[in-house]
């Protein structure tokens, strides 16, 4: 056909109509082809790397990966695309079945480029509501038992629910198995036959659980149960392990808390925000976790980032399960696969702790001054003692032999010299290798014998730093030991300088290669000392010339003296050299109760949501705000860093927070019952277990905020209440067969005493417990961290004796005695200890030294108190470990064995028996 040419325009329209195509449905052409190929893997009952695609408000999101799977107008870029096009078997989508044919790949290619347009109302399967959860719902009480605080309304909810199995609660126990149970659970320490003996008298349990909630011994044992949450140690961890020495003071804060009775809600503001509340050592929570340190972080900016979102995820971890009972981190690289929390949701967290940093910080509080005045003048009194001891020691280059070179200390004294600087030079180093060199403290001493070396400048030919050990900075920082010391970076020599303010008067130098005698190589053997005044004039004062001749096998440094001494010179310096001694151990306990482990603060970091929570893929800024599904609270990104811990603080102590109280009160429950009402403690989220009695739990956490949120109070109702106080003898078949774990709590649950009490019970009864509170922790262990292997310390001593929760802790290391007992290692949160049986158990706790030494301490014991007596110090042992006296077959089968084998046999085995170790 011929068109005219009034008719062309005309006919490239209808031809343009004719080959146009009309927009991709949704519905008649997408949908059909996700139904077919994709729903199996990522439908609604499965969703593989967390990618679902039968729901319009999951499918544009990112699952696994935070790059969104299908981005509107960009088919390019839409992983989506990427997945069903691979040429990758491993990888190409779906894995099994049918593949994409090239139309349906094409369709989507269309669809997504023309906006991936998703109508509402279409989808086939409806979106699961997260927020639907008991533990997210508010808190649902009867104002009828609000009205009530009765430990009789704790046993109406027991047998409430022990009806509906036609079950009911057993018999009272025994007066003595009572005190004996209630003693442990409050103090973790047997009652003593002082008290069985009052107690069974006059029967009163209101009086006994006073006694015990006012006992110091209630918060040691209590804080315990905390720290097991939140992964208190004293060592750092990770391959290097070093100590951290200043972490106690948040032990012994968790201790007083729990003494004293702080409200709970306090307990966790003075944790997050404890700086602004005259409670430093409280931060230590924020920074409990393991944490990589400078010196183990790569020097590039990429290694430096993830070690930051490291250490920052370990807090926001850290309050999320203790305070919460959610895994937060869950959403570090996702959104939460079972929880409603979203990816934005936990770097919104991040946002609150942005500006913590893992690190010592002074002690501002009266004991601290007090320690820091009292140093100071141990120091002022140590400093002339050494200006008295030096004038026994000979002077540099005056013609005497001065003593040999020693890794611990050497003294250089001089005639009084005019100075502003002051130059070390090392010409030589030790016979290992000729090593770098390293020095520990450096120290110059004035005329009026004042160490003008902590306030001078430094300067060195060059140095080697290890991270938190070697720099330039601990020459001279008043610390002593290897970890505080300077290494040269070059072989055999190196030298420093130091700078004073202003000129002094100086006569006397003192260094060590490790001024606490740990370490003696990379010594230096050949050095120069010389000082230049203000013109800059250098003038040579010692040298190593005059002194013996360096012996490596001298391995023990050198003790002072007297010998060319007059007798009245003799006598002075020993009797100085006697005050001395004490004196530096006072220095350093005063010293290590000046700073704590509590984390530093500083301008928060900018926070980005990251893709697949990879620090170089940072996606948009975040601000602090809280979950989502459980709040509002939103802060600005200028809002400063304190302020922002503290927002924290307020909302997760906050009444309203559904789970807060929730939590605390299960805690507590399941102290006293081995299991909580919800037995997977810091999970209250979607995959933990459900409450065996929610309106129980329910009523104790409306209890719990309507006391002021007190922790003795909850303790007065539980072991008040008739379901605590049942027999734990297993009696009724049919209740076991029921519940055979005894959820329902038919009877009461006996369980194993946990390791500490185990320990701390056998120092009691032996009469070798230390019962010193508080303070820098005991070794149970040869060394207090590091690289290599540690022995364990098992002799009883008076060093070693205090209760275990004073111990210091070795994280990943247990205790070689009772670490079998399921005692954490610090490496992980604790929310409940999970009781085993082993072999190493039992040959632990009967043939180790620790054993053998405490059953010939409790033999001595007994026979102090009742003499030579067999048959009485059998009943004695008796009423000591088991609270009782033994019955006619017991004494009949121990009256030989004590006669034939001595009295400690019969005490290891009252130490190793069942009566012992379990809570009745």
């Amino acid at each position: 056909m011929i068109l005219s040419r009034t008719s062309l325009p005309l006919a490239l329209v209808l031809a343009t109509c004719g080959t146009a195509s009309a927009a991709v449905d949704f519905v008649r052409e997408v949908r059909p082809i996700f139904e077919m190929h994709c729903y199996d893997c990522h439908g609604e009952d499965k969703q593989k790397s967390g990618f679902r695609i039968d729901l319009k408000s999951k499918a544009f999101r990112s699952g696994d990966k935070h790059s969104p799977n299908i981005v509107p107008g960009k088919p390019g870029d839409s992983p989506l695309i990427h997945f069903v096009t691979s040429k990758d078997e491993d990888e190409r989508m779906p894995p099994k079945g049918e593949r994409l044919s090239s139309g349906e790949i094409e369709t989507l290619n269309r669809w997504i480029s023309e906006g991936a347009v998703w109508p509402d109302g279409v989808d086939l399967a409806q979106e699961e509501d997260r927020t639907d959860h008991w533990s997210f719902k508010p808190v649902e009480v009867a104002s009828r038992q609000l009205q009530v605080s009765s430990s009789a309304l704790i046993d109406s909810f027991i047998d409430a629910k022990l009806a509906e199995k036609g079950l009911q609660r057993s018999p009272p126990a025994e007066p003595v198995a009572w005190l004996r149970r209630v003693t442990f659970d409050l103090t973790g320490l047997p009652p003593t036959p002082e008290e069985v003996a009052t107690f069974s008298k006059d029967k009163d349990q209101a009086a006994v659980i006073e006694r015990l909630l006012a006992s110091p011994r209630y918060g040691e044992h209590w804080a315990q149960h905390w720290l097991d949450v939140v992964r208190y140690a004293d060592t750092h961890g990770f391959e290097v392990n070093t100590e951290r020495p200043n972490a106690w003071p948040y032990r012994d804060y968790v201790i007083r808390a729990f003494n004293s009775d702080t409200p709970y809600d306090r307990f966790i503001r003075e944790q997050i925000v404890g700086d602004a509340m005259g409670q430093d050592a409280a931060t230590g929570f924020l920074v409990t976790a393991s944490v990589l340190l400078p010196g183990q972080i790569g020097k590039d900016e990429p290694s430096k980032r993830l070690a930051r979102q490291d250490s920052i995820d370990e807090i926001v971890m850290n309050i999320g399960q203790t305070f919460l009972g959610l895994s937060v981190g869950c959403a570090r690289c996702h959104d939460h696969k079972f929880d409603p929390i979203t990816a934005k949701d936990y770097y919104s967290m991040q946002a609150f702790v942005a500006g913590v940093e893992y690190g010592d910080r002074e002690l501002r509080t009266p004991e601290a001054e007090a320690a820091r005045k009292q140093t100071a003048m141990l120091k002022r009194r140590l400093a002339e003692i050494d200006r008295e001891l030096a004038a026994f020691v000979p002077l540099a280059k005056a013609g005497a032999r001065r003593p040999m070179i020693n890794a611990a200390e050497n003294v250089d004294r001089f005639a009084p010299v005019q100075a502003q600087r002051l130059r070390f030079t090392i010409r030589a180093t030790d016979s290992d290798s000729f090593r770098e060199p390293c020095i520990d403290e450096l120290e110059v001493f004035n005329v009026a014998g004042e160490n003008i070396a902590l306030n001078a400048s430094v300067t060195s030919s060059g140095d080697t730093i290890v991270a938190n050990r070697h720099d330039l900075k601990h020459l001279n920082d008043g610390q002593y030991g290897n970890s505080r010391s300077w290494m040269s970076n070059e072989k055999g020599r190196g030298w420093v300088i130091m700078e004073f303010p202003t000129p002094q008067t100086i006569e006397r130098v003192v260094w060590g290669r490790d001024r606490q005698g740990k370490f003696k190589d990379r010594l230096a053997i050949d050095y120069l000392i010389e000082t230049a005044d203000a013109d800059g004039d250098w003038c040579h004062v010692a040298d190593s010339t005059d002194r013996h001749a360096f012996d490596p096998k001298q391995k023990k440094a050198p003790d002072f003296t007297t010998a060319g001494l007059r007798a009245d010179e003799a006598a002075t310096a020993k009797s100085l050299m006697q005050e001395r001694k004490p004196l530096e151990a006072k220095i350093t306990a005063t010293t290590s109760a000046q700073k704590v482990f509590a984390g530093t603060f500083r301008k928060p970091d900018d926070i980005h949501l990251l893709n697949r929570g990879d620090p170089e893929q940072p996606v948009e800024p975040v601000v602090p705000a809280v979950l989502s599904s459980l709040g509002k609270l939103t802060l600005n990104h200028n809002t400063p860093e304190q302020e922002r811990r503290l927002a924290l603080a307020e909302w997760i102590a906050s009444p309203q927070n559904t789970l807060t109280a929730r939590v605390m009160v299960n805690r507590i429950w399941q102290g006293h019952f081995g299991t909580g009402l919800v037995e997977t403690a810091s999970d209250f989220g979607r995959m933990g277990m459900k409450p065996t009695h929610p309106e129980l739990l329910d009523w104790l956490a409306a209890e719990f905020i309507r006391s002021g949120w007190r922790v003795k109070h909850m303790h007065r109702l539980i072991t008040a209440s008739e379901t605590y106080g049942q027999t734990s003898t297993a009696g009724n078949r049919r209740a076991s067969e029921i519940d055979a774990d005894i959820r329902l709590l038919w009877r009461y649950p006996s369980r194993r005493l946990e390791a500490e009490s185990i320990r701390d019970s056998i120092l009691a009864v032996s009469g070798k417990l230390n019962l010193t509170m508080y303070g820098r922790g005991y070794d149970l262990f040869d060394k207090r961290g590091g690289l290599s292997g540690f022995e364990p310390v098992e002799n009883i001593t008076a060093a070693n004796n205090r209760r275990m929760i004073y111990a210091h802790k070795v994280r990943r290391e247990t205790e070689a005695v009772f670490g079998a007992f399921d005692c954490p290692d610090a490496g992980q949160s604790t929310a409940r200890r999970i009781e085993s049986t082993t072999p190493i158990q039992a040959l632990n706790l009967f043939n180790s030294r620790f054993i053998i030494e405490a059953s010939a301490a409790f033999a001595e014991r007994v026979k102090q108190e009742i003499g030579d007596d067999v048959t009485k110090q059998i009943h004695r042992a008796y009423q000591l470990a088991l609270n009782r006296d033994p019955d006619a077959i017991e004494l009949r089968d121990c009256e030989p064995a004590v006669r034939e084998n001595g009295l400690a046999v019969l005490c290891r085995s009252l130490f190793n028996s069942n009566e012992f170790l379990f809570v009745p």
